[in-house]
């Protein structure tokens, strides 16, 4: 039986006002962000500063949005779709001109 006192609500981890809710959209936004940075595209928030480009990395952050995408295929709102679908997009487009 519950308890209404609150006892038991320690066990749940508590989201810290300072984060935003995570779904699916912010994930992929998130992981998004991820591979521009791992592009040397987007500074780091903290030092202000560009990390060197490590195309390696960055193209396994887009393959596992690709993964993401073929993986929820069908199960996806509509706007979460195309968003996943612009991101991917703009991250390979972004990829390929790091060679120009």
């Amino acid at each position: 039986m519950a308890d209404e006192s609150g006892a038991g609500a320690s066990d749940q981890p508590k989201a810290s006002s300072e984060l935003p809710a995570i779904d699916f959209s912010t994930f992929v936004l998130s992981l998004s962000t991820t591979a521009l940075y791992q592009m040397g595209l987007l500074a780091d928030p903290e030092t202000h500063e560009k990390a060197s480009p490590n195309r390696e990395i960055a193209q396994q952050t887009i393959y596992a949005l690709e993964m993401l995408r073929e993986k929820t295929r069908g199960n996806l709102e509509d706007e979460e779709a195309k968003l996943l679908d612009s991101l991917l997009y703009e991250l390979r487009l972004r990829f390929v001109e790091l060679d120009a």
